[in-house]
């Protein structure tokens, strides 16, 4: 069994709102032997959160800060970003950071912050999944290196190269969120690098997840990560059960930095 990875996963949020704080954090995280930092995607967030900070300018300042802590946005709602500029920011950040990012996606949601009504963007469930499945098609073809040649229903790269590519290879890593009920979500998941899933309720919930990923993989879950969130204090050997291969302690919207710490400080997953 490999050994469960563990990571923060911050809401940039008020106290979390400064980058500068939460690469000093990633980089006490890493001291202590923490696996990763993860960071939430968002443009607004609901009263009493007053102040939002932007993930890539974060993560940039995480993957300057850190040597070995893998990082990136949990999770990214492609439907409301430009795939071309997520091709060019995934590449540098992953650069920058010597190969560490793993980039989150999902449809993302109107219900926290009514951040898609009131920024004019798409809010039909089924047409962000569509554009989220178009996002990461050209993402994909970014990423090899070759030139990118795309007319869909939702987006055009026409005759676009993007170099330098990722470090890694063939690309970025992608962990896809969906609800564990949900086939749709688990499909695409399984098509990429791993699954994140969101309200798990039960480790029971997690092991019939994983049953269906390995399904649709045809047993091939070696390199398949499932990164589950938890709120630090739970017991994650029963996730470890269901197949989980990472814990992202959960840590409350609006949380003091001082809590952040004493997570931070209480270490990773044993």
């Amino acid at each position: 069994m490999n050994r469960l990875r563990s990571a923060l996963w911050l809401p940039l949020f008020d106290e979390l709102a400064d980058p500068r704080v939460v690469a000093r954090l990633a980089a006490d995280a890493e001291e202590a032997g923490w696996d990763g930092c993860f960071v939430w995607d968002h443009v607004d967030w609901r009263a009493p959160i007053r102040e939002v900070a932007d993930p890539w300018m974060t993560l940039a300042a995480i993957a300057t800060a850190t040597e070995r802590l893998r990082l990136g946005p949990m999770v990214s709602p492609l439907a409301r970003r430009r795939p071309a500029k997520v091709a060019r920011e995934t590449a540098t950040l992953d650069l920058l950071s010597g190969g560490r990012l793993t980039l989150g996606v999902g449809l993302g949601s109107d219900r926290f912050a009514g951040e898609l009504s009131k920024t004019g963007e798409e809010l039909d469930d089924r047409r962000r999944g569509q554009m989220l499945d178009e996002s990461l098609e050209i993402l994909s073809a970014a990423w090899s290196g070759e030139p990118v040649r795309h007319r869909g229903e939702h987006y055009l790269v026409d005759d676009i190269t993007f170099l330098p590519r990722p470090v890694q290879r063939p690309g970025v890593p992608v962990w896809a969120a969906g609800f564990p009920g949900n086939l749709k979500p688990i499909r695409r998941a399984a098509r990429l690098d791993g699954f994140f899933p969101v309200n798990l309720e039960h480790p029971d919930q997690l092991a019939e997840v994983a049953g269906t990923l390995a399904e649709l993989r045809h047993g091939d879950m070696a390199s398949y990560d499932i990164a589950v969130p938890l709120p630090p204090g739970t017991d994650p050997e029963p996730y470890v059960k269901g197949g989980a291969t990472w814990w992202l302690a959960e840590i409350d919207p609006g949380a003091r930095l001082d809590e952040v710490r004493g997570v931070l400080r209480d270490g990773p997953a044993t």
